[in-house]
């Protein structure tokens, strides 16, 4: 009988966030960690941020977001070149949730927070409590963010503690429907600053 022997990297390449990546090799690129700020913003050819044909995935983790509001709404946008954070998307959302007093659960579609053919920002988590232990968290892949011919998809998976003691697990997809690279992404908190948190950005290879 034969031994099959997996080196670290095969071991490290089969165990990469979830299946979308589990066939590639995570490489770190840069991390954030927040302190009181406005966002957080991941800008290609800055601060040794790589954001292009370099890889043709790219993943974020974002871990322990804590608002300095309560109730605030963590999202993202994405640029496309120029200054402004407003690539038009087109998005869906489903999410499950269920309270402490186990009086509340649900699974469900909501489409109070897609967007279609809009700049604004995308929810990746509503209402997260700024108590001690209160916090977001989760991942977001973008694909293929340097094309200049294709649309830019991405999707997100994201658990929320809300301000009113609901968990939240939230599934997010959508596209940036520009024909310009997308060059940055930045986080923020839909009102006050981000207290405390990192994200970390991985090339997928």
């Amino acid at each position: 009988m034969s031994i099959v022997k997996l080196n670290n990297r095969g071991v490290r390449s089969a165990t990469t966030f979830g299946s979308i990546s589990a066939l590639g090799e995570m490489r770190f690129i840069k991390k954030l960690t927040a302190s009181s700020s406005a966002t957080l913003s991941f800008v290609d050819g800055t601060s040794d941020v790589v954001l292009d044909n370099t890889y043709k995935e790219y993943l974020f983790t974002f871990n322990n977001m804590h608002p300095a509001t309560d109730g605030a709404s963590f999202s993202v946008n994405f640029r496309d070149g120029g200054s402004s954070y407003d690539a038009t998307k087109t998005t869906t959302n489903f999410r499950a949730y269920h309270d402490e007093s186990d009086s509340g659960t649900s699974l469900g579609y909501y489409g109070d927070e897609d967007l279609a053919q809009s700049t604004a920002v995308q929810i990746i988590g509503r209402q997260v409590g700024n108590g001690n232990d209160e916090c977001c968290a989760g991942t977001l892949h973008l694909f293929n963010p340097s094309s200049t011919t294709f649309v830019k998809n991405f999707m997100v998976n994201s658990n929320v503690y809300e301000d009113s003691n609901y968990f939240v697990n939230y599934y997010i997809a959508g596209y940036c429907n520009v024909t310009a690279a997308i060059d940055a992404v930045q986080f923020k908190f839909s009102s006050g600053n981000i207290d405390s948190g990192d994200i970390c950005l991985y090339g997928i290879a």
